[in-house]
């Protein structure tokens, strides 16, 4: 059975956006850079606006996953700074950074609690889709949900990245059995990669294979 990930709110996104914006301060987000959650030894938030940037679990560099429309990270993090994720550019992006207490303060000044609600439910609903996605008995049933999430992406995107990289760098599947996997089902004609392994077309994915 395919797992559809929530839905993003992305009206209430775009609210807290536009009111952090004007307080934010633009930073140099060239590609493969790491964020921190301190500057100068104060609590930071993240404005992300354009290009493509990733949450990695911190223990051991698990993606959790990639954003390519505007969001807002940190807030979950001033309120239970946990720091368990890390943040990652993956090309040059257009990313702002503020302090936590002012943007706290613009949220009571301007009542924008429901909108952090929406957005902090929506993490944690992708929290728990992403555990079902990954914590499936069968890696089949893994890669499987990993390719329907993958061709929803815009081609640019799915031509930056191979498939392989894109299931290992979310999963914890061997290299061999993604690739047996994947080789049986381009034979079967289930589904179509070009050389180096970037997904152009799927013609269907069974339930079990």
């Amino acid at each position: 059975m395919h797992i559809a990930p929530p839905i993003r709110p992305q009206q209430a996104i775009n609210r807290l956006l536009d009111a952090l914006e004007p307080h934010a301060t633009p930073i140099s987000a060239v590609a493969r850079k790491k964020l921190n959650w301190q500057y100068k030894g104060k609590q930071q938030i993240y404005l992300f606006r354009e290009g493509e940037i990733s949450i990695l679990r911190d223990s051991d560099g698990l993606l959790m996953i990639t954003v390519y429309e505007g969001h807002v990270f940190g807030i979950a993090e001033i309120l239970q700074p946990m720091r368990g994720h890390v943040l990652r550019t993956e090309i040059e992006s257009v990313v702002l950074r503020m302090d936590a207490e002012e943007a706290i303060r613009i949220i009571k000044e301007q009542n924008l609690w429901e909108d952090v609600t929406s957005l902090l439910a929506y993490h944690t609903s992708y929290l728990a889709y992403r555990d079902a996605l990954v914590l499936q008995q069968r890696t089949y049933a893994v890669i499987r949900s990993h390719l329907m999430e993958m061709i929803l992406l815009p081609e640019e995107m799915r031509m930056r990245i191979s498939i392989l990289d894109y299931i290992q760098d979310r999963t914890h599947l061997s290299r061999s059995s993604v690739l047996n996997v994947l080789s049986a089902l381009k034979k079967g004609k289930y589904i179509q990669f070009i050389r180096g392994g970037y997904l152009q077309h799927i013609e269907s994915l069974p339930e079990k294979f």
